[in-house]
């Protein structure tokens, strides 16, 4: 049976595109599998906001990352990508960290160049460390020997300019990683500058809703030269909404009996949570 790595290193191949949806928690795992997907990525930003409450500034621990990918591995077949963050110290530390999120079942893995405490990659007022020490990094996931899929990212766009973040990621390419992500471009025309710069690689497109890179279709993006497209904080951003609008509406009226459309009903939510499998456990071992 080919371990998950390769199971997404084929998946990969076998697409001109591959859409990674975010995910951050067991439910919004769950109905990333349920509309059809076979890999999902998991949002740093999403778990620490999701589920601490607190905005993606460097909260997050590793042990609290690893424990939630162990988590929705555990409840899905997704292919998942891990979000490394910084790799949580220095390269002997990063060997470390990327045997456990493989034992934790993952298939994939990102890490970046951001000095720690980090940020979500779209906020203002980022630090990058010295591009060896991130390369560094990189050589221990790569000698971890591992066999997921290594996404490297830097994050020099915005803490020092598009020209540093291009030679990180041809760097990181000489390495032999398996795609390279230059987060945050403000254009069409810096997606392009990145795309002419980086041939014959894979290239990712994080594809934040709002915020600091246009908003371009699958279509549009692989014409450009970019084929792993991550959409890390859509289901979040939808379930705030959602959310938002069924609590003022409990808060006005103390029910929501006149506006069910809004919600799932019971059973719906049973099924996805996995309920059926459950009793039909108990009724086998009663």
């Amino acid at each position: 049976m080919l371990s998950k790595g390769r199971q997404f290193k084929e998946l990969i191949q076998s697409k001109e595109i591959l859409i990674q949806p975010g995910v951050y928690d067991g439910y919004s795992v769950r109905l990333v599998e349920q509309a059809g997907f076979r890999t999902a990525a998991i949002s740093g930003a999403g778990v620490s906001e999701s589920r601490m409450g607190w905005a993606d500034r460097g909260v997050m621990t590793f042990e609290e990352n690893l424990n939630n990918a162990r988590r929705l591995a555990d409840c899905s077949d997704l292919l998942l990508r891990a979000d490394a963050d910084t790799g949580y110290g220095n390269a002997m530390t990063v060997h470390f960290v990327v045997r456990a999120f493989e034992k934790a079942g993952m298939a994939a893995l990102m890490i970046e160049d951001q000095v720690w405490p980090k940020r979500c990659g779209h906020m203002a007022g980022k630090q990058v460390v010295d591009g060896r020490d991130w390369l560094a990094k990189l050589q221990a996931v790569i000698d971890a020997d591992t066999g997921l899929h290594v996404t490297a990212r830097t994050d020099a766009r915005a803490a020092v300019d598009l020209d540093e973040a291009i030679e990180r990621a041809r760097a990181a390419a000489d390495l032999g990683v398996d795609a390279l992500f230059v987060e945050a471009p403000e254009s069409i025309v810096e997606l392009e500058q990145i795309a002419a710069a980086l041939p014959d690689h894979t290239l990712v497109a994080n594809m934040v809703e709002t915020g600091k890179t246009p908003l371009l279709t699958p279509p549009e993006l692989h014409d450009l030269g970019f084929d792993l497209i991550v959409s890390p904080l859509t289901g979040l951003f939808s379930a705030t909404r959602a959310m938002e609008s069924a609590f003022a509406v409990l808060a006005e009226r103390g029910t929501l009996r006149d506006e069910l459309d809004q919600l799932v009903d019971f059973e719906t939510f049973g099924d996805i949570v996995g309920l059926p499998a459950h009793e039909a456990a108990d009724e086998r071992y009663r």
